[in-house]
This record gives C-alpha cells, structure tokens and sequence, in this order.
C-alpha cells in the first residue's frame, strides 16, 4: 500500500483552539445545548462573511442546518467537537448573518405543573424504596 495513501484516509487532527481562534468562549451567552440553529434564507446583512472566509467547521455547520435546524448539542456531535466549540463556532456565525439562534421557549405553566407532579411521584417512589 501507498503510505501517501494511508495519509489520506487518517482521521485529521485538530485541536479546539485552533478551530475557535484560540478562543474559549462564544460571543453570544444566550446559546445552550437546546438552541435551534438554522441557515438564514434570506440575503445575509452587508456585514455577513463571504463563503470564502469561513473554516471548514463553519462550511459544514452551514452545509448540516441547511434543511431544518438542529440544536447545539446535535451539531457538536454532527462535528465530533465539543460543546464549547461549537458554542463558539455557531456564534461566529450567527454574528456574520449566515444562521440564527432560537433559544428554547421558555417553560410554560402546564409544563411547571407536570414538572411538579413529577417531582412528587419520584419522592414518593423514593419513600416507598427506603421503606423497603
């Protein structure tokens, strides 16, 4: 076998600082593991990156949202990086125009109410195993 072939199939390295720009953390605190990230279709702002500037990270971002959004947590895995990268990827991005950022709805009151009913359930199945 061809060792310049071997070369090619090798998984490529790359560590997270490199990916960010050496960067730890995102520019917008609002992104969890549960934002909903989606390609914009509308035309970018005049301030939006030119496809030519983006990292091959924020091509296949880009390339992975473009048929329905995911969340944080999907694209981290998608990418094999780990969460705070991504956060700071997909931050870049929504800074250039190119995606936007849902952040989950916030709780509502039927769902505190299931939350609460929940949370009795589990103390009493707690209660019934220390009785045990």
């Amino acid at each position: 076998m061809n060792p310049g072939a071997r070369a090619d199939r090798a998984p490529r390295l790359v560590r997270p600082y490199a990916v960010t720009g050496g960067r730890s953390r995102p520019t917008r605190n609002t992104l969890d593991l549960i934002t909903v990230v989606r390609v914009r279709h509308l035309p970018p702002p005049p301030v939006a990156m030119a496809p030519t500037e983006l990292s091959p990270e924020q091509e296949r971002v880009v390339a992975i949202c473009r048929d329905g959004g995911l969340t944080v947590a999907e694209i981290a895995a998608q990418l094999s990086l780990p969460v705070s990268v991504t956060k700071v990827v997909v931050s870049d991005l929504v800074d250039g125009g190119l995606v936007t950022a849902q952040a989950p709805p916030p709780p509502t009151h039927l769902a505190a109410a299931y939350a609460q009913q929940t949370d009795a359930l589990l103390e009493r199945v707690l209660d019934g195993l220390r009785n045990l």
